[in-house]
């Protein structure tokens, strides 16, 4: 290492958020992580093994932080990681030199062996902007490399320079003599050209205005649901439910003449056979039921969902939303940043509470983490939902997101005025819009919808599995006949519907495919989708929950949960 002969054992990557670090650290390990266009993606370090002159060397991305003084969890996580280091990479946005220097003097003073990796240089020209590297490399005494996460310029050079970083001798200086310094660095060593504003400037402009910003944004949100049911009908239609039709049900019913209607084993495989034929929808088997709710009615959507999700991410629209809702947000106690969690728990709740690590309190946590489990429904119910309303025209379905919409704001709000505390202000850093790689864009949506699958069918699978074996005992007659009555006053549903509530703690969809053979009128299946969204979520969410916040707040929570549900279920049932 330079004119050390200490060997590096261990490589730090920081910067501040939204510099591309973890582009970066994927670049130089080819480890699989997911990389987003928004300050708080790596909220835990994420940690690999690079090779150097054969020797093999641990590296971590280490989460975004502005400065060394910590003012949230993660910006502490990177503090403390820093202690146990040999070397440090310290990212910089290239476009941004100015802000991101500020955290490369405090690093300086750590007296750590240092190189640092100028990131989105190519953008530099673009921007009108040119820096000059070797005058920078002496001023600073660290090497320094010209690199780009996106197109992978720079990083064989990033890591032929790991071996030529040494330490730098600079003594500990205050804010204001730091600040001082990165003026003069830059007047030095950055030359900015005129050019006129391109249209993707002026768009970047017009989304954090007050007017334009609320247009855009609502047709963004008109666009994005459009294109998931695009894409989620397509798929259905043309691709999967016809492979269901064609290729698997012949072999179901093969399956079900060797296994005789009526059997116990038909039963759990096959499920019942609705007027002498295998239903997908309402056979309720293990073979039958519970692949074709998950790959067919709600694979599409959630690829779709995830596939526009990342597209947004990593675009950079994603914190000019944050940014613009950052009023509204703080009438729910929460600031607009609080917008990254929400959206991930569109996809799923479970990624929704784990995002609200980036929140800066434990009572921002909590308000965000009950608003996601009551308000905010996952991909995989709000494909049910649209599947089973659908039909009936989409104002039912419109009406479910309206009610949804005003518990989301008026909760928000009662918990903002009832807990204690106040929401900090918004420091968020806008990056510049950019056409993601696709790549990258392809490789997030592939291990998001690979975790989904291998989350989701297990518990479908069991879900369906226990469903049946508890009909085989006739438990369902029991709990329904007990429980039913009260369900019937209030919600105006069957007893039969008391297990729709109880199969959604396992999982939402299959429940709300629970709803299909009951024969219920419009007015009980908007309830009911109601009643399921914000009801009790899915077991996973709840272990979730419980080891993010701990136990009192869970039971905080569900009693919330309750007394709203039966509040709104109620309120609906004497309304419609």
């Amino acid at each position: 290492m330079g004119n050390s002969e200490q060997k590096i054992k261990k490589i730090a990557l920081i910067g501040n958020p939204n510099v591309g670090k973890s582009v970066l650290f994927s670049r130089l390990t080819g480890v699989r992580v997911l990389v987003s266009n928004y300050p708080g993606t790596t909220v835990e370090f994420l940690k690999s093994k690079i090779t150097i002159d054969g020797d093999e060397v641990e590296i971590v991305d280490l989460p975004g932080t502005y400065s060394l003084e910590p003012n949230v969890p993660a910006e502490e996580v990177a503090v403390k990681m820093l202690t146990d280091v040999d070397l440090i990479i310290n990212v910089i946005d290239a476009t941004n030199l100015e802000r991101n220097l500020y955290l490369t003097m405090e690093l300086l003073e750590t007296k750590h062996p240092m190189i640092i990796a100028l990131n989105m240089s190519d953008e530099l020209k673009h921007r009108g902007i040119s820096i000059n590297k070797d005058d920078l490399e002496k001023l600073l005494g660290v090497k320094v490399t010209l690199t780009s996460g996106i197109t992978g310029v720079g990083i064989k050079q990033l890591k032929e320079n790991i071996n030529k970083a040494n330490p730098v001798n600079v003594a500990t200086r205050t804010h204001q003599q730091r600040w001082i310094e990165i003026g003069t660095i830059v007047d030095k060593i950055q030359r900015l050209s005129h050019r006129h504003h391109t249209f993707l400037e002026i768009l970047e402009d017009a989304s954090v205005n007050h007017w334009w910003g609320f247009v855009i944004a609502v047709g963004a949100i008109f666009i994005s649901f459009k294109v998931v049911r695009f894409i989620g009908e397509g798929l259905i239609n043309y691709v999967l439910d016809p492979f269901f039709n064609s290729i698997y049900l012949p072999f179901l019913e093969y399956l079900s003449g060797l296994l005789n209607s009526g059997s116990f084993l038909h039963s759990i495989l096959i499920g019942h056979l609705i007027e002498g034929k295998i239903d997908f929808q309402q056979s309720m088997g293990v073979l039958t039921t519970a692949p074709y709710v998950e790959l067919v009615m709600v694979f599409p959507y959630v690829l779709a969902f995830y596939l526009l999700l990342s597209f947004l991410e990593d675009s950079g629209y994603i914190p000019r939303l944050a940014l613009l809702l950052d009023n509204i947000m703080h009438k729910l106690g929460l600031h607009g940043f609080a917008i990254i969690p929400v959206l991930l728990g569109f996809g799923c709740n479970v990624p929704g509470i784990l995002g609200t690590r980036i929140l800066e309190s434990k009572r921002e946590r909590f308000i965000a983490s009950t608003l996601i489990s009551i308000g905010i429904p996952c991909a995989a119910l709000q494909a049910m939902i649209v599947g089973i309303l659908g039909g009936f025209g989409g104002r039912y379905v419109a009406l479910v997101y309206a009610v949804l919409f005003i518990v989301w704001l008026f909760l928000g709000a009662a918990m903002n005025y009832f807990l204690k505390g106040y929401s900090p202000e918004l420091f968020l850093e806008i990056p510049p819009y950019r056409m993601p790689s696709l790549k990258l864009l392809l490789k997030k949506v592939f291990y998001r919808i690979r975790g989904f699958i291998i989350e989701a069918m297990p518990v479908v699978l069991a879900s369906v599995l226990v469903i049946n074996v508890l009909q085989q005992i006739h438990l369902f007659e029991f709990i329904s006949g007990l429980f039913g009555p009260v369900l019937s006053f209030v919600f105006g549903l069957p007893k039969e519907a008391i297990w729709v509530l109880i199969v959604g703690i396992l999982r939402k969809d299959i429940a709300a495919g629970m709803l299909i053979p009951l024969d219920l009128t419009i007015k009980q299946l908007v309830i009911a989708c109601v009643v399921l969204s914000m009801s009790f979520p899915c077991i996973a969410t709840f272990v979730i929950f419980m080891k993010e916040l701990g136990m009192k707040r869970l039971i905080q929570a569900t009693m919330i949960m309750l007394a709203i549900t039966m509040l709104v279920g109620g309120a609906l049932n004497m309304m419609m």
